[in-house]
């Protein structure tokens, strides 16, 4: 087993921890409390990131296999994950108790984030082949 294949999945685990750290300092420092959330920061960082080591060990598991299939795979993969992120999202949504506009930018910045990592570091996979890496 050679550890350098899945550089990717500690970049990204390095990548999520440096970003759930700014993001609990930025709640701190800003006086938001999440307490009233649907999900808590740390639920939800480990929801995308359990997601994010699920598509990433099946890319490597692709790019083993078949190079040439790897993008295809992201794009499967992410798919698929959309939907999880549907099923989760969709209480939030629906929830028209109070105010919930902020645990709603929330949810989706998380989202975002967690799906540039996985395209930075899928786009590093594809480039490992032309020797960019």
């Amino acid at each position: 087993m050679d550890l350098k294949n899945y550089k990717p999945i500690l970049h990204l685990v390095i990548l999520a921890g440096v970003a759930f750290v700014l993001h609990k300092l930025i709640f701190h420092f800003l006086g938001i409390n999440d307490l009233s959330f649907q999900y808590s920061i740390e639920t939800l960082y480990l929801f995308f990131l359990g997601l994010s080591l699920i598509v990433f060990l099946v890319l490597l598991k692709v790019k083993q296999r078949s190079f040439d299939n790897v993008g295809m795979s992201f794009l499967v993969t992410t798919s698929i994950k959309m939907v999880f992120c549907y099923l989760m999202v969709k209480p939030i949504l629906k929830n028209n108790v109070f105010d919930n506009n902020l645990e709603k930018i929330n949810f989706f910045v998380i989202f975002i984030l967690f799906l540039a990592i996985e395209t930075v570091l899928t786009i590093r996979i594809l480039n490992q082949k032309r020797g960019f890496n």
